[in-house]
C-alpha cells in the first residue's frame, strides 16, 4: 500500500486564476496519490474554513468517522496544499481562515446554500440541521419517496412506468409513461415523459401520482425516446429587461446580474413558460401587467411562438389568438 508523505518542502502559494488552481491541485494530488475519500475530507475542511471561518479536528472525525490521527493528517495535507489558507489558533484549538485565503476547490453557490441551511450530507454521519441561522419558505409540494424511487429507476434504466395519475381534466386514471427526465418548475417536480395513453410527450406532476411501478418487460419504442421530444430538445433564447413601467431599474439590473441591462436566458421550450411564471415575468407585448411583483419584462414575446409551455407565461398572447 502506498503511503502519503508529509514534511516535504512547502509548495509555493497557489495562483489566483481558477484554471491554474485546478491544474496545480491536480498535479499535487497526483504526486501524493490522494484518494477520493481524502479529497472529500479536504473539501469539507475548506468548506468550513471558507463559510464558517474555522474548523476543528472533531468536525472531521464526527462527519467522516475517521480516527483523530487521520484527521490530523488531513489538516497537515491541506496546509501543505494551500499554506496561505489555514492556520492553527492556540486559544480556541481550532484551525481558522487566513486573510489571504484562496479556495482550491469549487464551491457551487446553490449547493453551499443547501449545506448552510439544511446540513451537510446524508448517510451514516450527516451534519444535520442548519450550520448558520437560515430561514426559507416551507416546501408545499411534498413528494412520496415510494413514488419518486420507481420514476427515478425508470429514467436511469430506460424503462416505462405504470402509474395511477390524477388529472384536472380526466380525474384518476391508470396509464403507462416512459419518463426520461425530472424537471422542477420552481414549485413542483415533474417527470418529463412520453404518455402512451395520448401518444405524446407531456409533463407529469409527481405529487399527483398515487401508484408507480417499473415495467421491466420490453424497451421503449423509437418514437417514445427523448430524441423525439421536440419541445424538450428545442432551446429558446429569451431577453429579460427591467419592467418599463416599474421603478428601481438599477436595483433590478443588480439583482439579476444583467449585462448591459439585459438578462439573456436559454431555456428548454418545455420549461420556458414555467420559469417565466415562477420569476413573475410580464410576457405581454405591451408590458401591461400592473402588479408590482412583476419586475421583469420579456423584451420580445415572439420568442415564445410555438413554445408549448407558453400558456403558463404571464400575459403571453399568441399572435394567432389576436382578435382582428
Amino acid at each position: 500500500m502506498s503511503t502519503v508523505r508529509y514534511g516535504l518542502t512547502p509548495y509555493p502559494p497557489l495562483p489566483h486564476n481558477r484554471a491554474s488552481i485546478n491544474l496545480t491541485i491536480s498535479k499535487r494530488e497526483n504526486r501524493w496519490r490522494i484518494s477520493p475519500a481524502q479529497r472529500e475530507r479536504l473539501a469539507y475542511i475548506e468548506f468550513r474554513l471558507y463559510f464558517l471561518g474555522k474548523v476543528g479536528r472533531s468536525d472531521i472525525t464526527e462527519r467522516f468517522g475517521v480516527a483523530p490521527a487521520g484527521a490530523t493528517r488531513d489538516f497537515a495535507l491541506y496546509k501543505e496544499l494551500a499554506p496561505g489558507n489555514i492556520e492553527f489558533d492556540n486559544s480556541s484549538k481550532m484551525y481558522v481562515i487566513r486573510e489571504g485565503f484562496v479556495p482550491i476547490f469549487e464551491h457551487v453557490p446553490q449547493r453551499v446554500l443547501t449545506a448552510l441551511s439544511q446540513g451537510f450530507g446524508d448517510g451514516v454521519n450527516p451534519v444535520a440541521g442548519p450550520l448558520i441561522p437560515c430561514e426559507a419558505p416551507p416546501t408545499l409540494n411534498r413528494l412520496r419517496v415510494d413514488i419518486l424511487a420507481p420514476i427515478a429507476r425508470a429514467i436511469h434504466s430506460g424503462k416505462a412506468v405504470k402509474i395511477r395519475y390524477f388529472s384536472g381534466t380526466s380525474g384518476a386514471s391508470t396509464r403507462q409513461i416512459v419518463p426520461f427526465a425530472l424537471a422542477n418548475d420552481g414549485l413542483r417536480w415533474h417527470a418529463r415523459a412520453f404518455d402512451r395513453k395520448n401518444s405524446e410527450f407531456r409533463d407529469f406532476v409527481i405529487s399527483r401520482m398515487d401508484e408507480a411501478a417499473v415495467i421491466n418487460d420490453g424497451a421503449p419504442e423509437k418514437h417514445e425516446l427523448p430524441a423525439q421530444d421536440n419541445q424538450w430538445n428545442r432551446i429558446v433564447e429569451l431577453d429579460l429587461v427591467p419592467h418599463p413601467d416599474k421603478e428601481f431599474h438599477e436595483l433590478v439590473k443588480r439583482d439579476y446580474e444583467m449585462d448591459g441591462g439585459v438578462l439573456h436566458l436559454k431555456l428548454r421550450a418545455a420549461m420556458a413558460g414555467y420559469v417565466l411564471r415562477q420569476w413573475h415575468v410580464d410576457c405581454s407585448p405591451d408590458h401591461s401587467i400592473k402588479d408590482d411583483a412583476f419586475r421583469l419584462w420579456l423584451k420580445d414575446a415572439l420568442a415564445l411562438y410555438g413554445v408549448g409551455s407558453a400558456s403558463f407565461a404571464p400575459g403571453y398572447r399568441s399572435p394567432s389568438s389576436k382578435s382582428s
